[in-house]
């Protein structure tokens, strides 16, 4: 995988930075104030030495870094009609206690397409997302891939992101899997596990309804 840099902002009690966000899919980076962090999910960024990250310089939380809000932008890929094309995805996240929150905004078409204001995690957003889009228009990224699901137990939440496996080493044998026991068989043999937002060469669309949905299901999922 490549690694992908996203530009956005950093905010907190002593003030605003630029930053530079990368990834490759499953490690997140950030660099704040000369600083770096690390960890697999946005509300999981620990830094990557001890030093000026502990001197009260950042709000930590058990070594995480919190009590601050990030903006980005990314480039986010979406099929529209059969062809790939590029849309803009604006990402906005408080780790503000006691009630962190995130929104995002797809801008496609002239157009702009949000979640609900405040959201728990980057899969159901992107949902929210998805069921705002015009007919023939779907996201092309993992959380709408065919070889991708949660692991299937009420006290492993998926979390804020990226605690999606991968299944794209396993294909057949994850179209397969209709339950939990299924799928928990199969765990094993997950590639790893990859941001919501992040894309491969090796995605397929995940279908809208019947066979091949997996466990997790169709994406979205139909809401009452």
């Amino acid at each position: 995988m490549t690694d992908e840099s996203w530009a956005g902002w950093y905010r907190d009690r002593q003030g605003s930075d630029a930053v530079i966000l990368t990834t490759d899919g499953q490690q997140l980076r950030l660099r704040v104030r000369g600083v770096d962090f690390e960890g697999g999910s946005f509300d999981g960024l620990r830094p990557v030495a001890a030093g000026p990250a502990e001197s009260g310089m950042f709000a930590l939380t058990d070594g995480v870094l919190g009590d601050c809000v990030l903006e980005w932008d990314l480039p986010f890929p979406v099929m529209a009609e059969g062809v790939e094309r590029q849309a803009t995805l604006s990402c906005l996240l408080s780790l503000r206690r006691p009630d962190p929150y995130l929104y995002l905004e797809l801008r496609f078409g002239g157009a702009a397409f949000g979640s609900q204001r405040a959201e728990s995690d980057f899969g159901s957003a992107l949902a929210t997302i998805q069921r705002e889009l015009p007919p023939g228009v779907h996201l092309r990224t993992c959380i709408a891939c065919a070889f991708s699901d949660y692991f299937p137990a009420p006290d492993r939440g998926r979390g804020l992101s990226g605690g999606l496996a991968c299944f794209r080493g396993a294909k057949e044998e994850y179209r397969g899997a209709a339950g939990e026991q299924d799928l928990i068989g199969l765990w094993d043999r997950r590639t790893g596990f990859v941001q919501e937002v992040w894309s491969c060469r090796e995605f397929e669309p995940r279908p809208s309804e019947g066979a091949g949905t997996g466990h997790r299901g169709a994406f979205p999922l139909e809401t009452a």
